[in-house]
């Protein structure tokens, strides 16, 4: 009879221990989303003619100054399923701190493009180039990201960097909870070509 038992058991149990599997292997669980932020003044009030996912280079003109960085990442819904085509877009100032941005008084450095945009792929991956960002007053060091799928706005926050001697001093990064902040702050780890991050975002569709 106790083997009987246990037999029953283990046939009940395998089922619930295959659906687990075949959750975790086809990403059917709920992530939890991306904490938004504010899009802030600066989300720039003219694109540049120039929109790609290098913004080191503004047209015809070479940015030369600040830290090179490459920021990538990935972006999927709430079930872990690849957003492909999705519009990743971000903004930042530049190394003084200023942006492309009439309420900034046109002071940001005319080779950097300070603002690009990009399609996810099939694997809902993204990529820039530009720089690691720097503070500025009143803010500790980020990048302004958006999420769009097709007409509709998925998604606006904030990206800093893990270790920045401004984080606890941002009245925006302080108000998130330590879970907010640890998906909102990523280490910025230097490496041949330039500092490198990865900033993966989990948003809702429905």
């Amino acid at each position: 009879m106790p083997r009987r038992r246990a037999t029953a058991a283990a046939l009940v149990a395998f089922p619930a221990l295959c659906l687990g599997l075949a959750r975790a292997q086809t990403g059917t669980g709920s992530r939890r989303p991306t904490p938004s932020q504010t899009e802030g003044p600066f989300y720039p009030v003219q694109l540049p003619a120039d929109t790609d996912n290098d913004l080191l280079h503004n047209g015809a003109l070479n940015h030369h100054g600040g830290e090179p960085a490459w920021v990538e990442g990935t972006v999927a819904d709430l079930r872990g399923q690849p957003l492909a085509g999705a519009t990743v877009e971000i903004w930042q100032c530049d190394q003084a701190g200023h942006y492309h941005h009439p309420g900034d008084g046109g002071r940001a450095d005319p080779a950097f493009q300070g603002f690009g945009r990009v399609q996810a792929d099939a694997e809902g991956r993204w990529r820039f180039h530009t720089l690691r960002p720097v503070p500025y007053t009143g803010r500790t060091p980020h990048i302004h990201f958006k999420v769009k799928q097709g007409p509709r706005e998925l998604l606006t926050t904030q990206l800093y960097v893990q270790g920045a001697a401004g984080n606890e001093r941002d009245f925006l990064w302080r108000n998130l909870s330590r879970e907010d902040q640890a998906a909102l702050t990523r280490p910025f780890e230097r490496g041949p070509d330039g500092w490198r991050t990865s900033f993966p975002m989990f948003v809702a569709t429905a």
